[in-house]
């Protein structure tokens, strides 16, 4: 603290003076009602924070940034957002009259896309009829020929010998058998062929459904949005140049002075930098910088970095302390014996750890999420799971085991075993000796990367790549699709609705 370079004598005389000047409120007041227009907004705070200790300066600063989150949604509550080139208020009503068209536009071409992945639909399922029937009918072939060779086996040599009227036809037997065994052959690998072709089909009906499905729903964000474009474009009608000039700079001041609030509190907290998430506006530049090297789009990475992490506010709430089995404990303290894959990922973790030099007790990481399963003709059945006091997990059925596993590193949320496959490319990337999952950059980079090997490279295979890095999830690739398309409107149009501030923030 800068306040305890001075001596008992000088702090002294600077409490004295600070306060009889007004400037700051005595310190037998600190956790009492003051006035927070004044400390926050005329910036007291600044010298009050000189002779208040760490926990007393943090609360202070904790009320003045809820002040400003206060003052900058009053603020907003009476304007439009606005990008530095649109400063006065008829260019606001031309720019606004513009997104409406665009919006007008985009909901165009959603009805497009929707039409167009219905017919997509339907061929799909066509197809996957069409290949069920030819697998069926393989079925039946390969039934008559094993019944075929079964019977065959059932005779004896000799009785095969007797029954061959020549001996030619008894070598024609023998061929007819070696005949139909290569038949078998052939068809059972065009129906393994055909179940694959199946499987693959079915995944892709699944894709595209929830492709669809994203796009009704980002139609519905897009017709809301040109709805409150509309109100604003109104409001604005309704104001005076000089108004519209004093509430901006009012949003300029109030976004400056909580800047500098947030700076101060990181250094009090004392958060190193890979540590700490970063603001919106710099995960942003990150994102373009990273997207334009790798070859994606800097909205649909950082879409998948504020789905992933809330953009690095939250990284894990469990932390690994078992180096044999990757047990550990959750963020309260409670106990669970199953947070890592034991063999997979625990032994990669271990060794980003010692070569990072970081603390495995206090790195967070994903949680397991509570699930057991039962197999049976290759369908999972799941049930409820519940953890015990001593951690040990309880499935709510008999016969169910627990089934999969946290451990998800940094903001990325890449698992051991698939970010050490990862890393000498991220490396080419950031030129460092060692790729850290939980560094912002090096996590952008390589969830960039994976995106960019999915098939992310265009805006075209961006639903699949999504789906494909949370496991095939659709619903994960449609919430995804919202804040690209929430973040790509921000960056096209310098701000965006209350409904994607909330999903991004």
């Amino acid at each position: 603290m800068i306040f305890k370079l001075f001596s008992k004598f000088e702090k002294f005389k600077i409490l004295f003076a600070l306060t009889i000047t007004g400037i700051i409120i005595p310190l037998f007041f600190v956790s009492a009602e003051y006035d927070l227009e004044s400390m926050c907004g005329e910036e007291k705070w600044k010298d009050a924070c000189y002779v208040l200790g760490d926990d007393e300066c943090k609360n202070l600063l904790n009320q003045c940034q809820t002040y400003f989150d206060t003052k900058k949604k009053e603020v907003e509550a009476d304007i439009t957002k606005t990008s530095a080139e649109k400063k006065t208020l008829q260019n606001q009503i031309t720019s606004l009259t513009k997104k409406i068209k665009d919006l007008d536009y985009q909901i165009y071409q959603s009805n497009l896309s929707i039409k167009s992945l219905g017919f997509q639909i339907k061929d799909t399922e066509q197809s996957i009829i069409d290949t069920e029937t030819e697998v069926e009918q393989q079925k039946r072939k390969i039934g008559l020929i094993l019944r075929a060779v079964a019977d065959e086996d059932k005779k004896s040599f000799l009785e095969v010998l007797i029954a061959s009227k020549t001996l030619s036809e008894f070598f024609d037997n023998l061929v007819y058998l070696e005949t139909l065994n290569v038949k078998n052959q052939d068809l059972l690998a065009n129906f393994e062929k055909l179940e694959a072709s199946l499987k693959g089909q079915k995944i892709d009906l699944e894709e595209e459904k929830g492709e669809k499905e994203s796009l009704v729903q980002l139609q519905a964000i897009q017709k809301q949005q040109s709805s409150l474009t509309k109100q604003e474009k109104e409001q604005l009608h309704t104001m005076t140049e000089a108004q519209y000039q004093a509430q901006l700079k009012e949003k300029e001041e109030i976004a400056k002075k909580a800047a500098e609030i947030e700076k101060r509190l990181i250094q009090i907290v004392g958060l190193v930098e890979d540590q700490k998430a970063p603001s919106f506006g710099e995960a942003l530049e990150l994102s373009k910088e990273i997207a334009s090297k790798v070859g994606v789009r800097a909205s649909f990475l950082l879409a998948i970095i504020s789905q992933e992490s809330a953009i690095g506010k939250n990284v894990g709430q469990c932390y690994i302390t078992d180096t044999k089995t990757g047990g550990g404990k959750y963020s309260n303290g409670k106990l669970v014996s199953r947070i890592i894959h034991p063999t997979r990922d625990l032994p990669v973790f271990l060794d980003y750890i010692n070569k990072l030099g970081r603390n495995m007790e206090k790195t967070p990481v994903s949680c397991w999420i509570n699930d057991c399963v039962s197999k049976y003709a290759g369908t999972y059945y799941h049930c409820k799971a519940t953890v015990a006091q001593n951690g040990d997990i309880v499935c709510a059925k008999s016969g169910y085991v627990p089934y999969g596993f946290g451990g998800a590193m940094g903001p990325a949320q890449f698992i051991p075993s698939t970010w050490k496959i990862y890393e000498e490319k991220i490396k080419n990337y950031t030129g460092k000796s060692v790729a850290d999952p939980w560094n912002i950059k090096d996590a952008f980079t390589g969830a960039a990367v994976y995106l960019k090997e999915l098939g992310g490279g265009t805006k075209s295979g961006e639903f699949k790549a999504a789906s494909k890095y949370y496991g095939g999830s659709s619903s994960y690739a449609n919430s995804v699709s919202t804040r690209a398309w929430c973040i790509q409107e921000y960056i096209d149009k310098g701000g965006m609705s209350d409904y994607c501030e909330g999903l991004i923030f």
